[in-house]
């Protein structure tokens, strides 16, 4: 129970026995975390339409409306300027970046949950400034708000659901996540498209408001569920641990399942302390750092690792179709409702995500981030090419949003899960939550850039490049694919515990081989009776930190 010291732990030397059979309850609870996702893909995806919306830009550039009957180009010349467009897309990923760094602390001081519950706060009041808006400023400030609060979700909802999930639909329940973010991609152009012709603050207020929804529900809904067991490991609270673990996977405290699983994330966090020990706040951060950059199981080359990944996510370009797709399909000026387009690729989008809760179990991460990079190159420089060519056709346009749609497929089923799969995997814990928050704010930092430079590249009065822009992206996917091949570690089926010790022994070329063969309890010491040993316990008790 819950308050009381632990002295023993039953411990085995099985691989296969450190953990519970899957049970349906189990699954729901580790899948509703993923409903983070939705306010954070409404919140990334409202933007793109809102900013093509006539009153919108009417209010903020002072423009006139183009009258009926005007030709393409004084059409082309309504939309924001570049600068005013970077900087409203630009600044949430701004906040977001310093959300996910600030996040790694706080879940280590107050939990993963009450970090979760603290980003819809910090939210929902970055969506009230942002509603309450009728000019740039509040508006900006209310996305820098409403950026630290999904910077503080974005991070610590992979932490979570990893931590909790049971390892054999881990990659399913994490997909989950992707999943969510594409449905709220969805239902922001859906709302966008039903208010886009609105001759009022409704236009862009109603989608702005509804994102409220999306926080309170997932606030309220973390509250009732249970605290990630490996934080209280991490605390030295291994009553609570157990008590959690066995509401998880609904079995009882005293069941071997659930000690046994207990003693490995124990024994690994012990032997994790051995090799790294504990020391000031400072060092805590500095551990993310330590060995050296050609072992695999180093902490430096998993922050590397984690970092780098999200970094690639962002070179695929995707995030160009959902920030600034109906603009884009303003410029080719072949499309007669560029909404529509966007809502399209965005449907496109939520389709193919599924696919991946089934693919990521069955072929594994490494696999689908190969493939799925090698599929999106191809995709890309085909639109460049043809756009480049004879992007002026009707026909050639129509078959670019076709090959569009097929990257985005391929983005979707692969690349856009795969890579929260991976980060939430490979830290060990004493630096997981800040491993999990430098990757994810790496993601945020190159969306940021991303959306930086964008209307610059793009904008009709900057760079205008046009389909050409695909160019730069099919040349950052190549180095996605070749990033995949040498540095991305397979993952599927391991524990995260198990994830430590494939690291330690193979590297991530020949780790789809690699197959568990002890535990970190039987190394660390088994007692005559099946137990950990108890100065390991102790020690584990004894150390429990924040840091």
């Amino acid at each position: 129970m819950p308050g009381e010291k632990i002295t023993e732990v039953s411990a085995t030397n099985d691989v296969e026995h450190i953990e519970a059979p899957i049970t349906w309850r189990a699954y729901f609870m580790c899948a509703f975390a993923a409903f983070g996702g939705i306010y954070f893909g409404y919140d990334s995806g409202y933007i793109n339409g809102v900013k093509a919306m006539p009153y919108f830009v009417h209010q903020q550039t002072g423009l006139p409306y183009p009258p009926d009957g005007a030709s393409d180009d004084d059409k082309a010349y309504f939309v924001l300027e570049s600068w005013r467009d970077s900087l409203i897309t630009s600044i949430l990923s701004a906040g977001t970046f310093f959300g996910a760094i600030i996040a790694g602390d706080l879940a280590d001081f107050i939990g993963r949950r009450l970090t979760i519950i603290s980003g819809c706060v910090v939210f929902l009041i970055g969506v009230i400034l942002q509603t309450a808006s009728t000019g740039l400023g509040l508006l900006v400030a209310g996305r820098l708000i409403a950026g630290f609060g999904v910077g503080f979700v974005s991070a610590i909802i992979i932490l979570y659901m990893s931590e909790c999930s049971p390892r054999k639909i881990r990659g399913a329940i994490v997909s989950g996540y992707q999943f969510a973010i594409t449905i709220g991609l969805l239902l922001a152009s859906c709302v966008d498209y039903a208010t886009q012709d609105r001759e009022d603050t409704g236009s862009y207020r109603i989608p702005i408001a509804i994102q409220m929804l999306w926080a309170l529900m997932l606030g309220i809904g973390i509250a009732f569920l249970p605290e990630s067991p490996r934080y209280f490991v991490k605390r030295g609270k291994l009553d609570n641990a157990a008590a959690v673990l066995s509401r998880l996977r609904g079995q009882p405290i005293e069941s071997d399942y659930v000690q046994h699983e207990l003693a490995e994330i124990v024994a690994n966090h012990e032997y994790e302390l051995q090799v790294v020990p504990q020391g000031s706040y400072w060092s805590s951060w500095a551990n993310c750092f330590n060995g050296s950059l050609w072992k695999p199981s180093s902490n430096l080359r998993r922050t590397i690792l984690g970092t780098s990944m999200q970094m690639m996510q962002q070179w695929t370009g995707v995030n160009f179709i959902f920030y600034f797709g109906t603009s884009f399909f303003k410029q080719l000026r072949t499309i007669s409702n560029p909404f529509f387009i966007s809502l399209i690729t965005t449907l496109v989008n939520v389709c193919s995500t599924p696919i991946s809760f089934w693919t990521i179990e069955r072929f594994g991460r490494r696999p689908l981030l190969i493939w799925g990079a090698l599929g999106m190159l191809i995709c890309e420089f085909l639109v460049a090419i043809m756009g480049t060519a004879d992007g002026q056709n009707p026909a050639t346009v129509k078959a670019m949003i076709s090959f569009i749609c097929i990257y985005i497929f391929f983005f979707a089923s692969t690349w856009g899960p795969g890579a929260w799969v991976v980060i939430g995997e490979v830290f060990p814990l004493p630096i997981r939550s800040r491993g999990v928050a430098l990757s994810t704010s790496s993601n945020w930092l190159w969306n940021c850039i991303i959306t930086v430079i964008t209307p610059y590249l793009v904008g009709s009065d900057k760079g205008n490049l046009g389909p050409k822009v695909f160019f730069l992206w099919g040349a950052l996917c190549t180095a996605c694919f070749v990033y995949a091949y040498f540095l991305v570690p397979e993952t599927k089926g391991l524990s995260l515990e198990q994830v430590d010790k494939m690291l330690e022994e193979t590297t991530p070329r020949n780790s789809s081989r690699w197959v568990p063969h002890t535990t970190f309890a039987s190394e660390l010491g088994l007692t005559e009776k099946g137990t950990l040993a108890p100065e390991v316990v102790e020690d584990v008790e004894r150390k429990g930190s924040v840091v």
